[in-house]
């Protein structure tokens, strides 16, 4: 890959962009589920927002985790530390931050379409998600309980009920306990992140919760996550909110055990969490996945 393809491509982070894909799809699942619509022009313009809403996200992450000088204390992991683009291509800082906000700018002007064609009150959901994106490095992750839910709330909460909402045009309980699943695994995906990153992140000011409290028991609050994603799929099945099929994400729970029990037992020895990390990342795309296809195979 050439210098300047590495410039824009690293602080896009594009190998993660896939849990974008897989959230958005859980929400035209639940759509299509609920109303047997589908709308693929729609649906291409949720994706792009998406898409581009994680872009700016990992964009600004960059930007701001180099201008703190945060980049070069951190030990880098396939799944932590950032892209190290910028500690790498200093001049490069500019790009990201190009790319950071133009990436937001294209979220607004996609919330805006469906803020016309679908209802102004999806409105909450697009005003919020603005906000955790600009303020998740500078400001969230400076908070333990908004550093743990914020990914959360922005991939699971408002990412499939956005989705959900500009297919149909209102809010469904349906699209709400879907989201739950991505809500809790999502949160755990950026908090078992951290944890090689604690030393290198109480020196800029960061309080999460590994730093809090501690990694060892930041992992029950992993494992507890984990929990709560499956538990969630299953109160939504006994509540008929989602069909028998969405039980296909409870396949991933075979990754989720091991990862669980790794980040417990390695919890003070992040250069062997790394199994777990990868186990962490597969659960992610893969249960919202399983969801989805079990809520079309269940539409059709």
């Amino acid at each position: 890959m050439s210098q300047r393809s590495q410039m824009i491509l690293g602080p896009m982070r594009v190998p993660f962009l896939l849990l974008a894909i897989a959230c958005v799809l859980l929400g035209v699942g639940t759509a299509f589920w609920t109303t047997g619509q589908f709308n693929l022009w729609y649906i291409i313009l949720i994706l792009v927002g998406a898409l581009c809403a994680h872009i700016s996200v990992n964009a600004l992450n960059e930007y701001f985790d180099f201008r703190s000088g945060l980049d070069l204390r951190t030990t880098r992991t396939p799944f932590s530390g950032g892209s190290g683009t910028l500690p790498a291509q200093p001049k490069a800082a500019g790009v990201a931050l190009r790319i950071g906000l133009i990436s937001l700018g294209i979220v607004a002007a996609v919330g805006v379409f469906f803020t016309i064609v679908s209802g102004p009150a999806i409105l909450p959901l697009g005003i919020l998600g603005m906000i955790v994106i600009a303020a998740y490095t500078t400001v969230l992750l400076r908070n333990p309980l908004a550093s743990l839910i914020a990914p959360g709330l922005g991939f699971g909460t408002l990412m499939v009920m956005g989705t959900d909402f500009a297919l149909t045009g209102g809010y469904s309980w349906t699209a709400f306990v879907a989201s739950l699943t991505p809500f809790f695994l999502v949160s755990d995906l950026l908090l078992l992140n951290q944890f090689p990153d604690v030393e290198a992140d109480r020196t800029v000011g960061r309080r999460h919760y590994p730093i809090l409290i501690g990694r060892r028991k930041s992992s029950l609050i992993y494992a507890a996550f984990l929990a709560g994603a499956y538990l969630s799929i299953i109160a939504g099945v006994l509540l008929h909110l989602l069909p028998g099929w969405a039980l296909l994400g409870l396949l991933t729970i075979f990754l989720a055990v091991p990862a669980a029990r790794t980040a417990y037992i390695m919890a003070d020895d992040p250069p062997h969490l790394a199994p777990a990390m990868g186990q962490n990342v597969l659960i992610n795309i893969l249960t919202p996945t399983l969801m989805a296809v079990g809520l079309f195979v269940a539409g059709m």
